[in-house]
């Protein structure tokens, strides 16, 4: 069967009765087109089914207009978040969204993400760095396509933006240290997240620092059922007052693991979750968290590659950092 043949801008021009150079400018978005014709014109490209030549508009403008991101995953939490902001923020500015995820079973570098999105019309890359990878160190992105990383740490090469994952646990012990709890116990995230390591850092050192017991960690996997397992285990032991989980969903499981082994919160336990994940989930939330603000970290990537894009130069080895915001519901007790 053979394919239909592709509908041209003459086609177009002749069926809105205007020039081909009308129908381009139509196709480009530029404004040199009287409100009436422009109807006229995207009328007869629905009717006919045109799609514009992206390849030849690329030409034209020196740009695709479009963004490609790269994520280890899309359904976590707080990649959706940062996925839907950059989409946002992309359409906003007449840019599109090419979405790649890392393979499963290759090597997963930096370089290796950034070539296959090469292959595709994008004119700069962002990638949301949340495992450990090989290249990270020395990474040098393409001369002629802009790379931007969402990620812990400043990179020599690129861009990065992030919430402080680190500073928000500090934040949270001192929170806790300051309504009288000796010391706090810790649910981490997996041992693959570089959030989850350097929120542990910031838990271990902010105790060091303040000179208080630094109990044994328990690292579970971002979901519930890992926090509720570590819940029923700190249950039995009489010096845990104050828990810090990794995620909310940890922080909620823990919960519910404390109540079904006999124990309140706050009354007997506090607990601390990070990035209000719950609030739209949960009724009653009554969860203490610290909010992530992944739309601001997603808004700040697309405008840190755009700007690459349009010739701007961005710094690079430094990060920009989000700040955290703690939300006090009624999950935590004074007992100063």
């Amino acid at each position: 069967m053979s394919r239909p043949a592709q509908v041209s801008m003459q086609d177009v021009a002749k069926e809105a009765g205007v020039s081909p150079q009308t129908v381009s400018r139509v196709a480009n978005g530029s404004d040199a087109v009287k409100p009436e014709t422009r109807q006229k014109v995207e009328a007869a490209m629905q009717k006919l089914g045109y799609r514009p030549n992206y390849a030849a508009r690329a030409l034209k403008r020196g740009r695709f207009q479009d963004i490609g991101v790269v994520m280890f995953n899309t359904a976590s939490f707080g990649n959706s978040r940062i996925l839907d902001s950059i989409i946002s923020s992309a359409a906003e500015d007449d840019y599109s969204v090419t979405i790649q995820t890392m393979r499963h079973g290759a090597e997963r570098t930096l370089a290796s993400a950034v070539e296959r999105m090469q292959r595709q019309p994008v004119d700069g890359v962002i990638v949301v760095l949340e495992e450990r990878i090989s290249d990270f160190v020395g990474y040098k992105p393409p001369k002629e396509l802009p790379v931007v990383l969402i990620c812990e740490g400043a990179a020599d090469h690129c861009p990065t933006v992030d919430a402080d994952q680190y500073g928000c646990s500090t934040a949270i012990v001192d929170y806790l240290m300051s309504k009288g709890h000796k010391t706090v116990y810790h649910i981490a995230g997996p041992a693959t997240s570089r959030a989850a390591e350097s929120r542990a850092r910031g838990w271990r050192e902010a105790l060091e620092q303040m000179g208080a017991p630094v109990p044994s960690m328990y690292i579970g996997d971002w979901c519930a059922d890992s926090g509720y397992q570590a819940g029923v285990a700190l249950a039995h032991d009489p010096n845990c007052t104050a828990i810090y989980a990794a995620n909310d969903q940890m922080a909620y499981g823990a919960i519910l693991g404390l109540q079904s082994a006999g124990k309140r919160v706050p009354e007997d336990v506090s607990v601390v979750g990070v990035d209000d994940s719950l609030v739209d989930m949960v009724p009653r939330l009554n969860l203490t968290t610290m909010r992530m603000r992944f739309g601001d970290i997603g808004a700040t990537a697309f405008s840190m590659v755009r700007r690459q894009c349009e010739g701007d130069r961005v710094p690079v080895g430094v990060k920009t950092v989000i700040p955290t915001e703690l939300v006090e519901r009624g999950s935590v007790r004074d007992i100063s």
